[in-house]
């Protein structure tokens, strides 16, 4: 070993390595239609369970259930953004799914992006964050019983 160089540099030049690759927190503001399109989101999403985003028209509530937020992270390892963000907003929208099931709704109203709790409103896209490692995508929204 060099004189000078001493197994804890490494790993001191390791964990400052890690840290810059984490450090990336890129915003990305991507298409809810894109990913209600895959293939994934087809096969994993119950065509009975509507999805509405901001103030979207939805038609007559009958019950109200709540309002949830659920906060997803996925790997981002070896995937682009856009491939990383599609996949856990698809997680995210399931989640919602799984609460509209569980709650015995049929609708999820009012949807925003909720990332760090600071709403970003748009019936169109949703905020996704993408790191070297990790992307990450919230969402809030009603749980509700529409009028068929």
């Amino acid at each position: 070993m060099r004189k000078g160089f001493t197994p804890f540099a490494l790993v001191l030049s390791g964990l400052m390595f890690a840290g810059a690759a984490e450090a990336r927190d890129t915003t990305h503001m991507l298409s809810v239609q894109d990913v209600m399109a895959t293939a994934d989101a087809k096969a994993k999403l119950d065509p009975s369970i509507k999805f509405v985003f901001a103030d979207a028209p939805h038609g007559k509530v009958l019950k109200r259930h709540g309002n949830f937020v659920t906060n997803k992270k996925t790997n981002a390892f070896g995937k682009s953004d856009q491939q990383a963000c599609q996949w856990v907003m698809l997680s995210a929208l399931i989640s919602l799914q799984d609460r509209v099931k569980a709650e015995g709704g049929n609708a999820v109203v009012n949807i925003e992006s909720y990332y760090k709790q600071q709403p970003m409103v748009s019936r169109t896209e949703y905020e996704c964050h993408a790191g070297a490692i990790m992307a990450g995508v919230a969402l809030r929204g009603d749980v509700v019983t529409l009028e068929k």
